[in-house]
């Protein structure tokens, strides 16, 4: 069979197949408008969006089935019977309904977000995005009043156009801060803190199965899959026990470490419990998640200041870490996730000197991204041991010098895939298992062992945060 995965993501959206000789092909990868209307705001174009996952399926060729995964928390609003959007995607960087989730705090309703959803009240997430669009958008005012308005992320939206079943998955549904975890359906609670009509909302339903029919160059094809891109990349690594984890370095880093059967919810961990992934028929599978807002996009900001001009040149440095000559860059560009969960915290760089160079500037970069994510890894390990080794893909698993820093801070060993295409792989094995298919998953991948315990770079960098949490 000839599956597809489509890889809907923030700054791209890519077709990838399985060849019949079992080797994972990108057959076709265009990128998409960021738009930044206002400071904090971050948008997205849906008709951009589907147009460029129409082209992704066609260039695909004759395909049996296809999944689709998405960003997770970015959402939007359309109308019923137009099938129109009738807002931008809100992505999920955007921080406009920072002084909304300020007044709900005020309230003392975060203790309710926490233990009904198990997620912390934070602009991230699809709920306060939700109730802003309701609130402000005169369209979508309009469209309730007509009984036509839908509200959902991304997937939502691709699949009530394409195939014409409103659904959600349950992976998606878990990161809108409006799903009750353990029963895995739309809370009446929820929506009334954030003001959204739980009617307009779609129906939840398994990550894979019957999703309708999508018309292609080539015929109607069957969707079969529909899940978040972070939990497909984990699904594509195979990890199935708990303890297991990966993190994926994209635009942001992204980590989930599997927890079976157990909803762990621990707060003061900074931790986010969430669904793995529910197969058509079975119980589903959950996992923890903790996520680093900026990585390859810090990078590629630094890249556009002029402090590098080739990701080649920067694999290796001549130098020791620059942390150790007193330069730290803590990545909060867009605020700080996991552990801290402090959206107003901004990046900074802490100890600079005329005798730094543009090479320890990038390293620090490098650096403060690992160092974050260690973060993460330190507290996953202190919830439930995490395996001897993490599992990591995204373009910054192929930095070498990077990699290693990050196997010394954590102190775990780090695997790095040597495929790339996690995700897109996670997602092609989800459709085909409902799809009567099996692929692999990956299996090949460069090891890097921790040279030595690095817990004073994380001393040195835990202040560094602070001063970035109290800019």
């Amino acid at each position: 069979m000839r599956i597809a995965g489509i890889d809907q993501g923030t700054t791209s959206t890519r077709a990838l197949v399985v060849n019949r000789d079992g080797k994972l092909e990108v057959v076709h990868s265009v990128a998409h408008q960021q738009s930044y209307p206002q400071t904090g705001w971050v948008e997205h174009d849906p008709e951009e969006l589907m147009r460029n996952i129409q082209a992704c399926v066609d260039a695909a060729g004759k395909l049996e089935a296809i999944g689709i995964d998405n960003q997770g928390e970015s959402c939007l609003a359309w109308d019923a019977q137009t099938k129109k959007a009738l807002s931008p995607v809100i992505v999920w960087q955007d921080n406009r309904t920072l002084a909304d989730l300020d007044t709900l705090r005020a309230q003392g309703l975060e203790a309710q977000t926490v233990a009904r959803a198990g997620l912390p009240l934070t602009p991230y997430f699809s709920a306060s995005k939700l109730g802003w669009i309701v609130r402000n958008l005169p369209a979508a005012q309009e469209a309730l009043k007509r009984g036509t308005l839908r509200l959902g992320t991304t997937d939502a939206f691709f699949l009530d156009r394409l195939t014409g079943q409103f659904v959600t998955d349950v992976t998606t549904a878990s990161r809108t801060s409006l799903m009750k975890l353990d029963g895995l359906c739309w809370d009446q609670t929820l929506c009334d803190i954030f003001g959204v009509p739980i009617e307009c909302l779609p129906r939840i339903v398994p990550t894979t199965g019957d999703f309708g029919c999508m018309k292609t160059a080539s015929g109607p094809v069957p969707v079969t899959a529909s899940v978040v891109d972070q939990q497909a990349a984990l699904y594509g690594f195979g990890c199935r026990r708990k303890g297991q984890a990966k993190v994926t370095f994209g635009t942001g880093a992204f980590a989930l470490m599997v927890t079976e059967d157990e909803i762990v919810n621990r707060p003061e961990l900074g931790l986010l419990p969430t669904v793995a992934w529910q197969l058509d028929g079975q119980e589903p599978v959950y996992a923890v998640d903790g996520g680093v807002f900026t990585a390859s996009a810090a990078l590629n900001w630094a890249r556009s200041l002029g402090l590098f001009s080739s990701y080649h040149d920067i694999n290796a440095f001549a130098a020791l870490p620059a942390i150790e000559s007193g330069l730290v860059f803590v990545p909060a560009l867009a605020g700080l996730g996991c552990p801290h969960w402090e959206p107003r915290a901004r990046g900074v760089w802490l100890g600079l000197s005329l005798e730094h160079t543009k090479d320890q500037m990038v390293q620090s970069v490098l650096e403060g991204v690992a160092l974050r994510a260690a973060e993460v890894v330190q507290a996953m390990d202190r919830c439930i041991p995490l395996a001897d080794e993490v599992l990591i893909d995204g373009g910054m698993s192929k930095n070498p010098y990077f990699t290693q820093f990050l196997a010394n801070v954590t102190g775990k060993v780090i695997r790095s895939a040597r495929m790339p295409e996690l995700t897109g792989l996670g997602t092609i094995l989800l459709a085909g298992d409902h799809a009567g298919c099996k692929f692999e998953a990956v299996s090949d991948f460069h090891t890097c062992t921790p040279h030595a315990s690095k817990d004073r770079y994380q001393q040195i960098f835990s202040a560094a945060v602070t001063i970035s949490r109290n800019w």
